[in-house]
């Protein structure tokens, strides 16, 4: 059924949940399972260097990766690890299309009603455009 999901990850409490969820399904179906972490974009956007942002971002989540690939590798699955510049649910939703995966794996972040009612939520987002099926874990 599934063959390669895609983990949408940012260290959060959910996003490890969502996680363990991911390496759960992977290991049952012998899927491909691909971490993304999405570095946002400022905003208001400022001039930034991308390369300098991705690897300072790349140095943040290294030590959550390597904690993560030595859980995924016990239970037999080599996961790829991506760090994107860019708005999470845009990034979410482009690299499942790009990479043609058969499901998202996310977690669902809460914040205040006001946060949810201004920016909306990424799992709202990615639900709403992603043309896969998407598994939100709470």
């Amino acid at each position: 059924m599934f063959t390669k999901l895609l983990v949408a990850y940012d260290g959060s409490p959910q996003a490890e949940k969502a996680y363990a969820l991911a390496l759960d399904i992977a290991s049952r179906f012998s899927a491909e399972m691909i971490v993304l972490s999405v570095a946002q974009i400022p905003e208001p956007p400022l001039t930034i260097e991308k390369d300098e942002v991705l690897e300072k971002t790349g140095r943040y989540y290294q030590p959550y990766f390597t904690r993560l690939k030595e859980k995924a590798e016990s239970a037999g699955i080599k996961p790829r690890f991506v760090v994107r510049l860019g708005f999470a649910a845009d990034e979410i939703v482009n690299m499942a299309k790009a990479e043609g995966v058969d499901a998202i794996v996310m977690g669902h972040l809460g914040g205040s009603i006001a946060q949810r009612w201004l920016v909306g939520s990424v799992a709202k987002r990615v639900l709403s455009y992603a043309h896969c099926t998407v598994i939100v874990a709470r």
